[in-house]
């Protein structure tokens, strides 16, 4: 393993190959762990609304859960919040934007919803920004903060559809028929075989983007808000579209909302807890705006008459293309940001038993304090 990692940091060309190859299969090993869990879950006779508002919900970021964790734990923290805060700005700025394009009417959406996850997204982004303004960190108890408001969150959640305000179909997941077949033990060797191609297509997938980044000598968190936000988010994006065509445009919207929420509370939060998140204050101060413009405008249109158009679609695309031209000119690839500042790499080793992902001893005791 080791040596098939060094191999790929010293070919950048055999990154991109790589990098592709693992999207591909991280999605498809993120179809069947969810499909075996929910599988599992009802033969266990457990109710369907646990299965939909738990289960469903974990599975819509998988794999930006399991691509930010692995690059907390191997000390590549703009990695890991970069794509977190990146799969955001993928997910309104392109999946939604393709939804309201691709519907064949306006999108009608449920002012229910946006009383309830709308403003708690803004809520959780702000307090994410205040946690990482003051020390460019987000340490393990921020962390826990986030990950706690997100199980608040579902707790109101369940609460609502128990009260009938949510309806079954935004949040029940279809199992495939072998599956239903299945008996528990082969159930659990998909899910186990599932899992274990998760983790390791997202170790893969986070070396191929260090070596890609270092080989155009550009900063880790500006590959992880391009190019690995958008390969996690590629899900939501199929999803999105395909609800919209189908009709199902206000389903779309709602999932997309959760998984807003979801890549900040429980992607960042939970890689936070894993291993604090350091990041440059140039990145905390680019991508953190970029995700309140683009979020705050998405809230703004869909708040004004509860309809997602094809002229709100077509804006939102408009600012994710103006926020990837934004990203090109703040960090030029012939100046990274590390190289410009004249400070090292908080990652740049592929053996994640040696690497460390505090850079500033003084900084981490202090939080520690």
């Amino acid at each position: 393993m080791h040596a098939i990692e060094q191999y790929i940091m010293a070919n950048p060309w055999c990154a991109w190959i790589v990098l592709v190859a693992m999207f591909v299969i991280l999605a498809k090993c993120a179809d069947i762990f969810v499909e075996a869990a929910v599988a599992i879950a009802t033969k266990l006779n457990i109710p369907k609304l646990v299965i939909g508002i738990v289960l469903v919900s974990f599975a819509t970021t998988t794999p930006e859960l399991t691509v930010s964790m692995m690059a907390a734990l191997r000390g590549n923290p703009e990695m890991a919040l970069g794509n977190a805060i990146g799969s955001v700005i993928c997910d309104d700025g392109i999946a939604l934007a393709l939804a309201g394009l691709f519907a064949a009417a306006p999108i009608v959406i449920l002012p229910s919803v946006l009383r309830t996850s709308g403003i708690f997204l803004l809520i959780i982004e702000a307090l994410a920004f205040i946690f990482v303004f003051q020390d460019f960190t987000l340490s393990r108890w921020e962390g826990a903060v986030l990950v706690g408001l997100f199980v608040g969150y579902t707790v109101h959640l369940y609460r609502m559809h128990k009260q009938g305000k949510l309806k079954s179909d935004d949040v029940e997941e279809e199992v495939p028929e072998e599956m239903k077949k299945s008996g528990v033990g082969l159930l659990l060797l998909y899910f186990a075989i599932a899992l274990g191609g998760i983790i390791l297509s997202s170790e893969f997938i986070v070396t191929s983007a260090v070596s890609i980044a270092k080989s155009v000598n550009i900063p880790e968190s500006v590959i992880a808000l391009t190019l690995v936000a958008l390969g996690t988010s590629v899900p939501e994006i199929a999803t999105c579209i395909t609800a919209a065509r189908k009709g199902h445009g206000d389903i779309a919207v709602g999932n997309i909302l959760g998984a807003d929420i979801m890549n900040i509370c429980w992607v960042a939060g939970a890689s936070a807890m894993a291993n604090p998140l350091i990041l440059g204050e140039k990145e905390i101060f680019f991508m953190f705006p970029a995700m309140f413009v683009i979020v705050g405008v998405m809230l703004f249109m869909l708040w004004r008459g509860y309809r997602l158009t094809k002229l709100k679609g077509g804006v939102l695309f408009g600012l994710y293309i103006l926020y990837l031209a934004a990203l090109i000119v703040r960090f030029p690839p012939e100046t990274g940001l590390d190289d410009k500042e004249g400070k090292e790499p908080v990652a740049a080793i592929v053996d994640s038993r040696e690497k460390v992902a505090v850079p500033d001893e003084d900084k981490e005791e202090d939080k520690g304090e």
